[in-house]
């Protein structure tokens, strides 16, 4: 690695950088949807304040770019995207810490969880480490990182104490329709019949069973659903790695440029003791 290069808010050592590199995390990210939208005030500062109705897929992009960027681009840059989104929570006034705190856990838990049921060899302490290094990102979004998760225990103690608020009403079933069948132009119509409705009924059946409870299906059976996540998951990984990280905004590709190309994101090889046999990621030389 490049000595006197900006390595970001965590970089190439950290297991935010290994893991955020994995296709897999598309899955994950989709899982968070379907899991943020039963708190119903976080969900309905959502309908009300955002864009998600007007533009889904355009929030989706913005997320995601903003994900890419904590992960990946420099200190600078984190922060001054940090500063936007809190300067949009305040002036939608969605910046309540509670909002805030069931958005960010239900997104790490649902990027950890997904990882590892997807065969990316992330030990205890890893996923501990994981989490404390996701109090970062919590400032960014205008949250105390004391009083956020950061420990594998103290997420589920969260959910424990959270769960008793949640509910699928009206709104979440807004975004439930919406994930289920998304809007897009006519040419793509078989595409999301193929493949997004695939990849997003994956996502639902990767949540915990209290989830599907509040959305009134029968949570399946936990082998099955992590048989599939895997053989989705290293199939995903069959596209070379450089192919999916050319697509915009290229955060990865550009971190590696900044610190150089031994900085690559290697999940597989490079977290827990051992991946499993013909689990590891598929990249070009």
């Amino acid at each position: 690695m490049r000595q006197d290069a900006d390595p970001g808010l965590f970089g190439p050592r950290s297991v935010t950088w290994q893991m955020h590199g994995d296709p897999v995390m598309w899955i994950a990210g989709v899982r968070a949807l379907w899991l943020q939208a039963l708190h119903p005030v976080a969900v309905r500062g959502v309908m009300i304040n955002s864009s998600f109705r007007e533009d889904p897929w355009g929030r989706l992009m913005r997320t995601a770019n903003f994900v890419g960027t904590l992960s990946y681009g420099t200190a600078e840059a984190a922060e001054a995207a940090g500063a936007r989104v809190r300067r949009i929570h305040r002036l939608l006034g969605v910046d309540d810490p509670e909002l805030l705190l069931w958005v960010h856990c239900a997104e790490v838990d649902s990027y950890l969880s997904v990882a590892r049921r997807s065969g990316i060899p992330l030990t205890d302490a890893e996923a501990d480490r994981y989490l404390d290094e996701h109090r970062v990102s919590a400032r960014l979004v205008g949250l105390d990182p004391e009083t956020v998760p950061g420990s594998v225990a103290a997420l589920a103690d969260y959910f424990a104490s959270i769960r008793p608020r949640l509910e699928a009403g009206p709104d979440a079933r807004t975004v439930e329709d919406f994930l289920r069948r998304p809007p897009v132009k006519p040419v793509l119509v078989p595409a999301r019949e193929v493949i997004w409705r695939r990849v997003t009924a994956l996502a639902y059946d990767t949540l915990p069973p209290y989830a599907h409870a509040l959305y009134g299906t029968p949570a399946p059976a936990d082998g099955t659903v992590t048989r599939r996540l895997t053989a989705t998951a290293n199939l995903l990984r069959c596209i070379p790695d450089r192919l999916r990280w050319r697509l915009p905004p290229r955060h990865i590709l550009r971190a590696m440029d900044r610190l150089g190309q031994d900085t690559r994101p290697a999940p597989f090889a490079r977290l827990g003791a051992q991946g499993r046999p013909g689990a590891g990621t598929r990249s070009d030389p």
